[in-house]
């Protein structure tokens, strides 16, 4: 590769990396949740909905939990539910609670100019998080209480049936493939789950939130994006 290349590539990283920066500019126009595509079969998407709808009430009947009784609402899942990417965060915070909805505010916002750094529209995926209720005072969810929002998660997933599941922080990584370390050391690599005798992608990565707080590790993330979009071509999918 020549010098010239060499310089280009690393204005085009640069470039990128800048997308994702927090300048956050918020929109009033009203987002169109759980949005069904045209193209997508109607009698799927309303199945869909339906065992959704169902899961929430299996969550929502769990006692004695801490959580749960933190919270003032289950948040679930927001986006298109036949997308072929599902998000997967750790649990919600405080806005996120009231809401009732994953990913919102500052963490919102910079999810959506990551995804939009390798051509994705946040509308166009699925995004819900591991762990379904807010902590107390917003402290990491303890490995016992993962545990036991995991399988709740996992079918979540089946319902959903994406083609590549990306997880977003430690909590997430920890409830689907059951290791509880620092995320810099899975991070950029793809796992597998087999549920229901299907097989699905992973990829971990930093959660918005994470690189908020730590803005250097952005550029460790943009190289886990690379890889999801590098996946996405490689397995023709369409979104």
């Amino acid at each position: 590769m020549t010098k010239n290349n060499l310089n280009q590539n690393a204005n085009y990283r640069e470039k990128l990396i800048d997308i994702i920066e927090p300048d956050f500019i918020f929109s009033t126009k009203p987002i169109n949740r759980l949005k069904v595509t045209k193209n997508r079969n109607n009698s799927n998407h309303l199945n869909k909905s339906q065992l959704i709808f169902d899961l929430k009430k299996q969550i929502n009947s769990i006692e004695n939990c801490n959580l749960k009784d933190n919270s003032k609402n289950l948040v679930m899942g927001d986006g298109d539910i036949n997308s072929p990417i599902m998000l997967i965060g750790e649990n919600p915070n405080e806005k996120e609670d009231l809401l009732g909805l994953p990913f919102q505010g500052e963490f919102g916002v910079l999810l959506t100019k990551m995804l939009s750094a390798i051509g994705i529209k946040r509308e166009k995926v699925y995004s819900t998080y591991s762990v379904n209720f807010r902590s107390p005072n917003d402290r990491k969810p303890t490995t016992q209480e993962i545990k036991r929002y995991s399988v709740f998660l996992k079918e979540h997933i089946s319902i959903i049936n994406p083609k590549i599941v990306i997880l977003m922080g430690s909590t997430a990584m920890e409830s689907l493939i059951g290791i509880n370390d620092k995320i810099s050391n899975l991070r950029g690599q793809w796992k597998e789950i087999i549920l229901n005798n299907k097989t699905f992608p992973l990829m971990i990565t930093f959660s918005p939130s994470y690189l908020l707080k730590f803005p250097e590790y952005k550029k460790y993330s943009w190289e886990d994006l690379k890889k999801i979009k590098q996946k996405i071509l490689d397995l023709n999918i369409k979104i």
